[in-house]
């Protein structure tokens, strides 16, 4: 579905024609740019677009079926970068990823967007408002949807920094129990790293490039040299993300490990405290199995007081055991 056509002179928009040729022709001429948005278009949309902007095949593919990692790939006649915005879902503490993927050439900007995170028209309204980051062509639709998702990463991280204190509160909470439920929360929530991590990892390499930091210093194509700094900005930002990312991947495996301790813990406790009363019941089992075996001859049968010694016996050997339980914990 396409969601906006428009045509940007010197930062400000005017409707471009139905006819997209028309409207790259028109832009052109007026020394400024076209700029389509799509909504998961069909094959059939995509096409006219790919034909009348000159798109890469592979490109196209790319764009059409979705499930890419994040990814800047130079054509000759474009540039085409994969972002994979994410969604939080505060109901069911989850992470959920979307694809938007930009292609960039001379005089055009097209955004294809998959999924329901992150809708540009925020990003779109964002660049209107500002005429001179949106004079600066094609660059700054690229700039300002990296810079939107990015800063969602933000938001994402700060979230799962508050359910991870939580579970760690549940964890290392005295007698809380439930240690099935604990773990199956722990496993659920690092997959919801996981899944975080697959968005923000990978893009790490393509905001280098665009920055223009470390060895990926040479220019890129249809990017300007000026936004340079700007694509720092977002560089920087995502290097906070990922540096987050790591952290939390650290703590819940750290969360995982105390809490499987804690059960083992519990466990030798258990065990302990059965071994004792089993030791306990061991005493009183014997002295009735001997005094029960029925032979003729044996020595107290028939002394008056047999029975209460026996008696006595049992029981002060029971409270000697436990107290000495008692006193080593095992009780």
């Amino acid at each position: 579905m396409i969601v906006d056509c428009a045509i940007y002179r010197e930062g400000h928009r005017s409707e471009g024609p139905r006819d997209f040729s028309d409207a790259l022709d028109e832009a052109r001429a007026a020394g400024g740019f076209v700029w389509i948005g799509l909504h998961e278009p069909s094959a059939d949309e995509f096409d006219l677009v790919a034909q009348e902007f000159g798109l890469h095949p592979l490109a196209v593919e790319d764009a059409l079926k979705a499930h890419q990692r994040p990814k800047l790939e130079v054509y000759d006649d474009s540039l085409f970068v994969v972002l994979k915005p994410v969604v939080y879902e505060p109901q069911s503490d989850t992470v959920s990823s979307g694809e938007v993927m930009i292609f960039l050439g001379d005089s055009f900007a097209v955004t294809v967007r998959h999924g329901e995170g992150t809708p540009l028209k925020a990003v779109r309204q964002r660049l209107e408002r500002e005429p001179d980051l949106l004079g600066e062509g094609p660059t700054s639709v690229l700039y300002a949807v990296a810079d939107a998702v990015v800063d969602h990463y933000l938001e994402v991280a700060t979230e799962l920094q508050n359910d991870l204190e939580e579970l760690e509160t549940e964890v290392f909470l005295p007698d809380s129990g439930g240690s099935r439920h604990t773990a199956s929360r722990i496993y659920d929530f690092k997959r919801q790293i996981l899944e975080f991590r697959r968005a923000t990892g990978p893009l790490a390499l393509p905001m280098s490039r665009l920055a223009g930091v470390g060895t990926y210093g040479a220019p890129v194509p249809f990017v300007r040299d000026g936004a340079r700094p700007f694509f720092r900005d977002v560089h920087d930002h995502l290097t906070r993300v990922n540096e987050s990312v790591e952290g939390l991947d650290r703590l819940v495996s750290d969360i995982l490990s105390a809490h499987l301790a804690q059960i083992s813990v519990r466990q030798n406790d258990d065990m302990r405290k059965i071994s004792a009363w089993a030791a306990m019941a061991a005493i009183p089992t014997m002295l009735a199995g001997i005094y029960g075996m029925n032979f003729e001859h044996m020595p107290e049968l028939r002394w008056e007081w047999s029975y209460p010694v026996v008696i006595v016996v049992m029981a002060v050997l029971e409270v000697l055991l436990y107290r000495q339980f008692k006193r080593r914990g095992w009780m």
